[in-house]
């Protein structure tokens, strides 16, 4: 994979969904679309794109949904604006795009760093949220905690250390079209999945997604600034604003 970056626009993969794009909390936000009834809203995660949804997209629109997979600020075809990469502002995010979606309520489905906005989304907008899933995403404070007391946790959590360091984490990511991203899915996912054919095909896809202008950078700053804010007022703030029992129902699924 060398040449020239990708397009932003080259995330728009053909399927029964339909590509648009939306303004959200300031920010233009591309999402694919299928399915008619309740919203479910899908939050990717790291190093992905709203294709990592594809196959929940069409499920969930056959279950009598209308299941929207949004590439995040800073991924894919979404605006990469030079800040707002705090949770505080991703959950803006999440909740502006319900209501420009045209809603009141959305099932939030979130893995990864959409797990800990989603978190995020249903402490501060409750009113925008009917039920909250997660998947690999801890609530942030019980993952504060872990990194404060849990050795094990500190090490798992390495990559996050290295994303303070300016510029290098980000010309990693690119390097080789995106070799990377691919080591980063192969030691993160099971050797069932790793050896199956299908892995080739969302290798070569999340390869080429990080490479679009401005993704790495932006996807770093997520790391980046989940350690600042820990050393700011604002940061002080936004932990109390989340740690009061959510009132939707949620369902969290992890893995070992």
């Amino acid at each position: 994979m060398t040449g020239r970056p990708p397009d932003p626009s080259s995330v728009r993969v053909p399927g029964p969904w339909t590509h648009r794009e939306v303004s959200a909390n300031g920010i233009r936000l591309h999402v694919a679309e299928a399915g008619r009834g309740p919203l479910v809203l899908l939050l990717h995660g790291f190093p992905e794109f709203w294709w990592s949804w594809r196959s929940q997209l069409t499920a969930l629109a056959d279950a009598g949904f209308r299941a929207v997979a949004v590439d995040l600020r800073g991924y894919g075809d979404s605006d990469k604006p030079p800040r707002g990469y705090d949770l505080w502002t991703l959950a803006g995010d999440v909740a502006g795009l319900v209501r420009a979606l045209g809603d009141t309520r959305a099932a939030l489905v979130g893995h990864d760093w959409g797990g800990l906005i989603a978190w995020c989304v249903a402490a501060l907008h409750a009113r925008s949220v009917s039920s909250v899933a997660v998947l690999a995403a801890p609530h942030p404070l019980a993952l504060r905690r872990a990194w404060i007391r849990d050795g094990g946790q500190r090490r798992a959590s390495r990559f996050v250390a290295g994303c303070q360091v300016p510029l290098l984490p980000e010309r990693r990511l690119v390097r080789d079209g995106g070799a990377h991203v691919e080591r980063i899915l192969r030691s993160w996912g099971g050797p069932r999945w790793t050896s199956d054919p299908g892995f080739a095909e969302v290798t070569r896809r999340n390869r080429a997604a990080m490479t679009i202008p401005g993704a790495a950078h932006s996807a770093c700053e997520y790391y980046r600034w989940v350690v600042r804010s820990q050393l700011r007022p604002d940061g002080h703030r936004f932990a109390a604003a989340i740690g009061h029992r959510i009132a939707v129902p949620v369902l969290q699924l992890h893995g070992t």
